[in-house]
């Protein structure tokens, strides 16, 4: 799986529900890890994880994934992702369903709680679980074989602006995979991921005008 980042310090800075004891502390912590001073980054993490702050336990999981910490370990990580997901850190849901997806050394691989974390995290906004979400319905993996449920999350996930998800709700729209088919809206999706840069979405945006233009039997 590819190795999560540290959360950025301008994204910390806009977290009005950090805790008042880690307002300055966080944001330090991570300008530590970003200027190279691991052990101190660690040391900040760790005192504030304690007190519950839920990204810290995030960034010690990831700093256990790239073997950034003295006996780093993927048990370790999960065990830091799973307290920061369960705390409510979308970011850490997403990333804990990753870990349960893919597996690492010493992680089995668990889809349904693969799936579990997909879910809170689609239910809590982030585009990419919705994606992921969407695709395990689709293809029934860890999830019931669901297409109108994938269509469903395609479409949100569309409507947040992932271009795959255009792509992908369009041609179930185009051929009823789950849904209603409707050519016309399949064509607005189509043209939305041409404008993105999805590759061949402009072709199949011609086709579908072609298909509207002819005269209906």
């Amino acid at each position: 799986m590819p190795l999560m980042k540290p959360l950025l310090l301008a994204a910390l800075l806009s977290l009005s529900w950090l805790p008042a004891q880690a307002a300055d502390s966080l944001p330090a912590a991570v300008a530590a890890y970003q200027r190279g001073d691991l052990a101190r980054a660690r040391t900040a993490f760790t005192q504030l994880a304690a007190q519950g702050v839920a990204a810290a336990d995030y960034n010690l999981a990831v700093m256990h994934l790239r073997r950034e910490l003295p006996r780093a370990s993927d048990r370790e990580a999960l065990r830091h992702m799973t307290r920061a997901a369960e705390a409510g850190f979308v970011t850490a849901m997403v990333g804990l369903a990753e870990l349960h997806e893919q597996g690492r050394t010493g992680l089995a691989v668990d889809l349904g709680q693969a799936v579990h974390w997909q879910r809170r995290a689609a239910e809590s906004g982030s585009v990419d679980a919705q994606v992921a979400l969407a695709t395990a319905h689709y293809l029934g993996r860890g999830a019931q074989k669901d297409p109108a449920l994938a269509a469903r999350w395609y479409r949100i996930a569309a409507q947040g602006g992932d271009v795959g998800a255009m792509y992908l709700y369009a041609s179930m729209l185009e051929s009823g995979d789950g849904i209603e088919r409707d050519l016309a809206e399949a064509r607005y999706w189509y043209a939305a991921a041409a404008r993105n840069g999805e590759p061949g979405a402009e072709l199949k945006a011609k086709e579908v005008d072609a298909r509207l233009a002819r005269p209906a039997s």
